[in-house]
């Protein structure tokens, strides 16, 4: 019946009509009278009758196969508010487009932007066709029945704005040619993809290969790619190619989804820009939704070297007057694991070393407990032995005594641990540059936070600080100055025993004075 009414009200007038939709309407009984006489004037005030009729024939398990769930309309206006923000598309692609909920939005907002929707489902591709016609886009309208992934989008002068909800199906449902797919593109674009993915991903991925610079766009799909392995691809599309601006995170009593009980996320971007600091916010309710981008600023490169993103979306605490998040202002890395002390940090077994491969380094907390502000000499620490992967590079009387060692390292069993398995070469501890400023991150204290002038390495008992932008000496100094004074336990994790642990991630939560403030040396 859906079928017959999609064609009474106008469906073929719309561009790309299909053999199969063509036989549905065939097929169907093609009759108006049970909707009453009010149909049109419903589609045209907004509402979205047909979709609505289309969830209730089918199941959320019969729709789930092809990952139909239709996105509430005040969210697709809320959404469709950040691209109106901008300047005005060319084209709008909705690459899921359902019963057309975001294409009818474009269109009122958009009147000169071509419309273009990509569905799969023969009979959604209808409804969206005659949701299209009753509001009057059919002469700027196509809907494509076929896969997104498989899309060939023609070049236009002007952006496009990809728009909508991409289906989330789960990877046991996706066939291993499109997982194949997955892979290959996402590895020509230098990036890992895991076939452990589900369809939502392949939809990111394939709108970065279809879109160009100054293209937009603004997706909602489950979060669960914030966090898990496999949704590492759309981490590393939103923070490069995809030019990420806006993260919003929905809570589950949202209802972002009407058919599932699930957290959402809510990303816009544009593509080939990259701003200094991506803007998060969260919200519970439909009703509290800020507009997208006036969330809190969080460092773009947060993103790039976290391996989950939720905290980072956490709603954040009140900050003090120009106070920010350490992270904001610095990178914190743990110090390199050696997998063996007593083979990697100097000694009489490496006796015959050069002086290039000894690292002065940080091995003992307590060298930093008792440096005070300022580590400036780096004759009393010992060294670690860092080789290079390739021991080329030596000549013929060095690479002797390197081999030596190394044939001492191995009966030491320094190349059957763990770490030194997993490493590209088990020789080789890649230690970290000297970071402009180290810290304790274990013990039953604050952590000691020392400027290192001394140009030292470290090991995994510290972190090390690395600015983001460039840092003058004195905001440096009074950097360090305000962390060992404010800096407290409570921030941290408290084991038994009375023993805290601070993480990276949680060391760059810790609330500093913005830059300004530190240059002024004005912080109380």
């Amino acid at each position: 019946m859906l079928a017959g009414i999609a064609g009474l009200l106008g469906a073929a007038d719309v561009a790309g009509f299909s053999g199969a939709e063509r036989d549905l309407v065939a097929a169907a009984d093609p009759t108006l009278d049970f909707w009453g006489d009010d149909l049109r004037e419903q589609i045209i005030r907004g509402e979205d009758p047909l979709g609505s009729a289309f969830s209730r024939l089918r199941t959320p398990a019969e729709r789930r196969p092809l990952g139909a769930t239709y996105t509430p309309q005040p969210l697709v206006r809320w959404m469709l508010d950040w691209s109106a923000a901008d300047e005005h598309p060319t084209r709008v692609v909705d690459p899921g487009v359902g019963s057309a909920r975001f294409l009818l939005e474009a269109g009122r907002r958009f009147p000169h932007a071509h419309l273009i929707g990509i569905e799969i489902d023969p009979l959604a591709a209808l409804i969206a066709r005659a949701n299209l016609a009753v509001a009057g886009l059919a002469s700027r309208a196509q809907v494509l029945v076929c896969d997104y992934r498989a899309l060939r989008l023609p070049s236009v002068n002007g952006a496009t704005l990809f728009v909508g909800n991409p289906p989330y199906v789960r990877h046991h449902l996706i066939g291993q040619q499109w997982k194949s797919w997955l892979t290959d593109n996402a590895r020509a674009l230098k990036l890992n993809a895991s076939q452990l993915a589900g369809l939502h991903v392949h939809f990111f991925l394939a709108t970065a290969l279809h879109a160009r610079p100054g293209d937009t766009g603004t997706f909602i799909t489950a979060a669960e790619w914030l966090d898990v392995n496999y949704g590492r691809l759309v981490r590393e599309l939103f923070v490069g190619p995809l030019g990420g601006r806006d993260l919003v995170v929905l809570e589950p009593t949202a209802q972002p989804f009407p058919d599932a009980a699930t957290t959402a996320a809510v990303t816009t971007f544009t593509v080939g820009s990259r701003s200094r600091s991506i803007n998060v916010s969260r919200a519970t309710a439909i009703d509290d939704l800020s507009p997208i981008g006036e969330g809190q600023p969080v460092h773009r490169d947060r993103f790039a070297t976290a391996d989950r993103w939720s905290h980072l979306t956490r709603a954040p605490r009140e900050l003090p007057a120009d106070f920010v998040e350490l992270g904001e202002l610095c990178r914190v890395h743990r110090g390199s694991v050696t997998g063996a002390n007593k083979v990697w940090i100097a000694g009489d077994h490496s006796t015959g070393l050069p002086t290039s491969v000894l690292f002065p380094s940080i091995t003992r907390a307590k060298e930093l407990f008792s440096a005070g502000n300022i580590l400036d000499d780096n004759s009393r620490l010992r060294c670690v032995i860092d080789l290079p992967v390739e021991l080329d590079v030596f000549d013929a009387s060095t690479r002797v005594a390197v081999e030596r060692f190394l044939k001492r390292a191995k009966y030491l069993g320094a190349d059957r641990g763990y770490i030194a398995t997993h490493r590209k070469a088990w020789w080789s501890i890649g230690l970290r540059q000297p970071p402009p400023v180290m810290a304790t991150y274990m013990a039953r204290r604050p952590p000691a936070f020392v400027r290192n002038r001394a140009a030292a390495r470290y090991i995994n008992i510290a972190h090390g600080l690395y600015p983001r932008e460039a840092m003058p000496e004195a905001v440096l100094m009074n950097l360090v100055r305000y962390l060992r004074t404010a800096t407290c336990t409570s921030e941290g994790r408290t084991y038994s025993g009375g023993l805290t642990k601070f993480e990276p991630r949680e060391m760059e939560r810790i609330l500093v004075p913005h830059p300004e403030m530190l240059a002024a040396g004005d912080f109380g």
